[in-house]
């Protein structure tokens, strides 16, 4: 199931939100130009940790591990990503959004039940 093609949109989905939230939450955390760093600063910094982080032959990515992970440490990368971007919307004030995406975020791991049992296990 957590490797089925619309759960993976929908956790590809997510995981673009998360980017943008984080964006918009560093944004706020500066004036003027200097805005423009953290904005786009922290996105690129959490997508490159999301990408290079990976436990090799996972079946819902590529496959390819730049640098190889424990299943553990890998679901442990995610839930810190989903949870940063959770807390960045509610710090930001967005309440009814903040609900919304978390509980998005625990549907996505319940259905990928699956992938949490294959992560565990590498």
């Amino acid at each position: 199931m957590g490797s089925h093609p619309l759960n993976l949109t929908l956790r590809f989905l997510l995981e673009l939100s998360a980017l943008l939230i984080i964006g918009a939450w560093g944004w706020r955390q500066a004036e003027g130009a200097v805005r423009f760093f953290p904005a786009l600063g922290l996105p690129l910094l959490v997508a490159a940790i999301w990408g290079i982080f990976n436990v090799p032959n996972d079946p819902s990515r590529s496959g390819a591990a730049p640098v190889i992970t424990p299943g553990l440490i890998r679901l442990g990368i995610e839930l810190s990503i989903f949870t940063l971007a959770t807390l960045a919307l509610y710090v930001i004030r967005a309440e009814k959004y903040y609900l919304i995406f978390g509980g998005i975020v625990l549907l996505h791991y319940l259905v990928s039940y699956d992938r949490i049992i294959w992560l565990l296990k590498h």
